[in-house]
This record gives structure tokens, sequence and C-alpha cells, in this order.
């Protein structure tokens, strides 16, 4: 397999590390490092975009999003061109695959803990969540008894419109000025990709408006996504929270007074509450919908939770999870923290496979 070219700038990103060149190249390395060269294993694979699943073996893209971009890849089947990376290379060989959304693969983690774990949660560099649904309302499925998990995708709610009346001037902007304009609309309002330059442009337009800074602004400051989402939990610490915000404008080259500082926290303050909440109102939709199909009055569910805002932002869980409890007081919820490590659920799934498969 060639190594994909992109079509956009792929934000940052090195198109290296999307290849299936370069994943087949630490996989080889990982191999050579546990000395298990020679030997052929199954494989988890993690694959965190959406797509079009077939079979546990079988994934086909359907698209991008996080502002990655990389040509020849949208329609095709992941395994296989991961496969052909691997066959390319001829040092080593895979058996089993199992594919699965990096959302599932938390909640298969987080169940192997608990497996009371029926909804999976990211709230990272993007966005997105996972249930278990009785089968009997699953279209296309054969059976009326058993669960199924169901990948909600819903980093894309709100590409039909149904969001604009919320979106504001600056989330419009954000997704003008993406890679995939008009795709994944309620991720790039909520997700960590996307928070600092939401901040970055409020602050821009209070400037304008002569409300921060004296009016000026500064050369780092209208640079795209300049300010970083980690500066939003820096600014936010209880603590620290002015010093941070002090050096962080100052490293952006901006005249401020004391006044300015608390303003720019009120802005980071506001813009991370909102995601939290939003994020809470898509949870409690997801929740309301598996107690009313299960004709339950009140139902007790554990939510397996990853990604670096609601784990690194010092009020992102708390706002969240008091949000959730308002909007639905019929579900009572515990969370847990997967270990950080979408590949692990991956690998669980691929033993499951194995094992199934077998016959034990």
């Amino acid at each position: 397999m060639k190594k994909q070219s992109p079509s956009k700038k792929p934000s940052g990103r090195d198109l290296e590390k999307i290849s299936f060149d370069y994943i087949a190249g630490r996989l080889g390395k990982f191999l050579e490092d546990q000395n298990l060269m020679g030997q052929t294993l199954p494989l988890g694979f993690s694959f965190s975009f959406p797509c079009k699943q077939e079979a546990i073996d079988k994934c086909f893209l359907i698209r991008w999003t996080k502002d990655f971009s990389c040509s020849g890849v949208e329609g095709k089947d992941v395994v296989e061109l991961l496969k052909e990376a691997i066959h390319k290379r001829g040092d080593f060989n895979i058996g089993q695959v199992a594919v699965v959304n990096d959302t599932v693969s938390t909640m298969l983690s987080c169940s192997y803990q608990d497996p009371n774990c029926e909804i999976g949660l990211i709230i990272g560099t993007g966005t997105n969540a996972c249930y278990m649904e009785e089968v009997k309302n699953v279209e296309h499925v054969e059976g009326e008894e058993g669960r199924m998990c169901i990948n909600t995708e819903w980093g894309g709610f709100g590409d039909d419109g149904s969001l604009k009346d919320i979106q504001t001037e600056c989330d419009k902007m954000v997704d003008e000025k993406s890679d995939s304009p008009g795709v994944h609309i309620f991720e790039k309002m909520i997700s960590g990709l996307y928070l600092g330059e939401i901040v970055r442009l409020v602050l821009i337009k209070l400037t304008e408006k002569n409300l921060l800074f004296k009016g000026q602004t500064s050369t780092e400051l209208e640079k795209k996504n300049s300010f970083k989402t980690e500066f939003i939990s820096a600014i936010e610490q209880l603590n620290k929270g002015l010093e941070n915000t002090k050096k962080i404008l100052t490293d952006l080259k901006l005249e401020f007074q004391m006044v300015d500082v608390h303003v720019v926290r009120l802005v980071c303050k506001t813009v991370s509450t909102r995601s939290a909440h939003l994020c809470a109102a898509a949870t409690a939709a997801v929740a309301e919908r598996i107690r009313e199909n299960r004709g339950l009055d009140q139902l007790k569910i554990m939510v397996g939770v990853d990604g670096t805002v609601y784990k690194k932002h010092p009020n992102f869980s708390t706002e969240f999870q008091e949000k959730l409890s308002i909007l639905a007081p019929k579900c009572d919820f515990t969370f847990l923290d997967s270990d950080g490590s979408s590949g692990t659920g991956a690998a669980k799934a691929v033993a499951v496979d194995q094992r199934l498969q077998s016959g034990r």
C-alpha cells in the first residue's frame, strides 16, 4: 500500500501518523521489541472515525473527522488497507482482526471492570457515545432477544441543520474554516479540537467591540488555533488560574489589565460549561431512551468515560454530571474512567471473537 497523500493539510497532524504504513511499522516494532516476530497473533484495531461496519473484520470509512484528511481511504475497508500495508512489509503477519470504534472500545474496556457499564462516552479531541440497545429495536437485525451495541456517532448531530438555532457566530466560523464544513456540527461545538478556537474567536470579537485589551489585539491572537484548548484548563484552575491566565496572555503578546484577565476567565468558563451541558443533554437523551425501551420507572446505569477534556479540565466532569442529574432525574448514573487506552477494549473484542469462533 502506498502512503496516502493528503487532499488537504491535516491541520497540524503529520500525515505519516495516519497512514496504514505507519501503523504497520509500529506493529512491527512492537513485535520486535517483545520478541514475538514469527508468531501470527490476533489484532484488536480501534478506529475512531465514522464507518459502515459489515463484519467484525470489515469496516468501510465513511468520512474523516477531527480535521484529519487523507485521500484514497474514504469508502475503503480500513482492515483490508492495514492488511495490505502489513503484507507489503513482509516481515510479519496477523491473524483474526476485530475492528471497533474507540467509543465502543471504551465501553468494552470499562465493562470488563464492571459488567453494568452500558454507555461508552468520549469527550476529548472529538466526542461520541455508544450504548446497549434492545435487539428488537434495531432495524435490519433479526431476533427479539438480547442487546446490541449502537455507535451513535453523535458528533454528526446537527449536520441536518437541527442545531442552527443554538449555533453562535463563532461556532459557524469554526465550522466554515474547518477541513470539513457542514460535517460533525455537534462535535465542533463541544470537543477539545475546537474549544480553544471558539474562545479565541470570542476574544477577538470582544476586542473588536473595545471590551477587551483596550481594543488592541495581537498578531499571535489573530493566528488560527493559537489559543489552545489546554489553555482553558489552565485558566480555569482554582488556585493558579489567575497566574496562568496572565502568563498565557503575555505569551500571546497582549496588553492587558486585571479586568481583562477576569473577562478571559469568564469566556473560558462559559465555553467549557456550554460544552459540558451539551454533552449532558445528549447523554441524558441516550439514557432516557434506554430507560423507556426497558419500561423502567428508574434506571441504574454505569457510563464508561474517556477523553482529555473530561479527564483534564478541572471542572468539566463536575459540570457534566450535575447537569446530567437534572436532565435525566429518572436515571441513576455512576461513572467509570477508562484506562485511557481504547486499544484495551479492542483487544478484548478480538479475544471474545476468538473464543466464539473456537466454540469455547
